[in-house]
């Protein structure tokens, strides 16, 4: 099994706060605040930016491991997630994540390479871990 960590923290007020967080194997540090979060101003990033980062990241390297796999490797994957935060009656959800992948491979035809990406969709672990269970251990400093 092979485990990834982050780090993040905020200090004060939600709206008049700020954060950062940290990636542990790399050392990348990013800045959190609200109006990049909920509002147009984007001078830093946002937890559904980074959602939008690990799931477009993982699925063009699953679908290049996919398409490998179906005997057209390919030459380059590049995939852009558009994650929509949109406020509800209960609060904000993440309500659709749009996927828009463009792959360089030799020898596929349009509708194998269509398929093929519809099932890496499926199947990629970010797009699954969505969808899973998240359990919590919490404590009072």
């Amino acid at each position: 099994m092979s485990k990834h960590y982050a780090n993040a923290s905020w200090d004060g007020t939600l709206v008049k706060g700020n954060g950062k967080y940290t990636l542990k194997t790399s050392g990348y540090q990013g800045s959190l605040n609200y109006s990049s979060r909920f509002e147009d101003e984007k001078a830093a990033s946002s937890p559904e930016e980074l959602i939008g980062a690990a799931l477009s990241s993982c699925f063009s390297m699953a679908l290049a491991n996919d398409l490998d796999k179906a005997g057209s490797p390919s030459e380059k994957i590049e995939t852009t997630a558009e994650v929509s935060l949109t406020k509800g009656t209960e609060g904000f959800s993440i309500t659709e994540i749009l996927l828009k992948t463009k792959g360089t491979v030799k020898g596929v035809e349009k509708s194998k390479f269509l398929e093929i990406a519809e099932k890496t969709k499926q199947n990629c672990p970010v797009a699954r871990a969505l969808k899973t269970n998240i359990r919590l251990e919490a404590e009072l400093a």
